[in-house]
């Protein structure tokens, strides 16, 4: 997003000092402990903070959110790049819609996809480890060996948090060293090819739409494209996971790589967006498995907190607390009530309820049908 919004930026902390690298580092744990202010987004009860990204101006700018990032790169009084339009388009109120309604799907469930497409599909050939290390080690130097070890094994062990559980008994793993095994949880029904038949779902979706349009909603980038890359871009540097997506979608791979070279040539300030027929599919599958998920994941919020439960996402999960069943696409799943998407899915309840009648008619001809 800051490629194309042609704000100067560096990749930190792979790109600074290691004077550099420890002072972000205390400004993020100052931001975190409430000792420096927010610029976006607003913080409220359901939020937590997570270790990324954050953006980090030199004016004392405090950003962290992709979807924050990118309102707030559309509302820069400073003229953008040449060429380059708002990633959220303030025309059309479906449009909108649409738009932050993909982008907080990839945010929240693509997330679990790649996260699991790294970690059991790509479990014997990622160099993630090295990766975090390589960009670690101008602040951590010769210690960043250490993350490179730890870091695989943390990931693997968070997969049944981030949905991803395996069959009790599955052996396709006995190669790998115990701590690098996609892992089971007891009580947790497998997971692994409800996400996987979604994932190959969606690289149907995507190619279909890439193979007439180079954007998602037409000839612009906008918030869905960054937030469609900002998942399945990383799955580029896990070998397994890349050779899926380039036998299955190679056009989906190439524009991958075209938005990782920062190759914005087909953006024309005068194209369109729009909703539309070709649009549909995406749409549906958003209705298949995002919205229901939000919704689950919200009552079930409710329904510990009416219950005098206090402890939410990660560390209830680690403590087997606030847990619930649900259900997605026909396949059962245990998860914990997550706060932050409680907050996402009130905040999209909201923006549909603002919308006029003719607008939500719009979307729901389109492939939305339940929010």
């Amino acid at each position: 997003m800051c490629d194309y919004a042609g704000l100067p930026h560096r990749w930190m902390p792979a790109e600074g000092t290691r004077l550099e690298g420890l002072r972000d580092m205390r400004r993020v744990r100052a931001i975190v402990s409430r000792k420096l202010p927010l610029t976006v987004p607003e913080m409220s009860e359901l939020d937590e903070f997570p270790l990324v990204p954050f953006l980090l101006g030199p004016d004392g700018e405090n950003l962290y959110d992709s979807s924050a990032i990118g309102t707030w790169l559309d509302a820069r009084a400073q003229p953008l790049r040449k060429g380059a339009t708002p990633l959220v388009p303030r025309e059309d109120a479906a449009l909108r819609f649409a738009i932050e309604l993909v982008d907080e799907h990839f945010d929240e469930f693509g997330l679990y996809m790649v996260h699991h497409n790294r970690w059991k599909v790509a479990a014997r050939d990622n160099a993630a480890g090295q990766r975090l290390a390589n960009d670690m080690r101008p602040m951590l130097g010769p210690i960043a060996r250490v993350v490179e070890r730890r870091f695989p094994p943390r990931q693997v062990r968070r997969m049944p948090y981030l949905f991803s559980v395996a069959e009790a008994g599955d052996t396709s793993f006995g190669d790998l060293p115990q701590s690098l095994r996609p892992p089971t949880r007891s009580g947790f029904p497998p997971t692994h090819r409800l996400l996987e038949d979604a994932f190959t779902r969606m690289l149907a979706i995507l190619e279909a739409l890439f193979a007439n349009r180079p954007y998602l909603f037409g000839d612009r980038f906008s918030l869905a494209d960054a937030s469609v890359y900002g998942q399945l871009g990383m799955n580029l540097s896990d070998a397994s996971a890349e050779s899926w997506i380039r036998k299955d979608a190679p056009g989906v791979r190439a524009w991958l790589q075209r938005i990782a070279e920062a190759d914005f040539e087909a953006s024309r300030p005068e194209g369109r967006l729009s909703l539309d027929a070709e649009i549909a599919p995406l749409l549906a599958e958003l209705n298949r498995i995002f919205v229901p998920l939000m919704q689950q994941n919200a009552d079930a919020y409710a329904r510990h907190r009416a219950n005098g439960e206090t402890r939410f996402n990660e560390a209830a999960f680690n403590a087997d607390a606030a847990l619930y069943d649900g259900e997605l696409d026909g396949c059962p799943f245990r998860s914990v009530a997550k706060t932050f998407q409680v907050r996402v899915w009130r905040s999209l309840v909201e923006r549909w309820e603002a919308l006029s009648e003719s607008d939500r008619g719009r979307l729901r001809e389109f492939g939305l049908i339940a929010i």
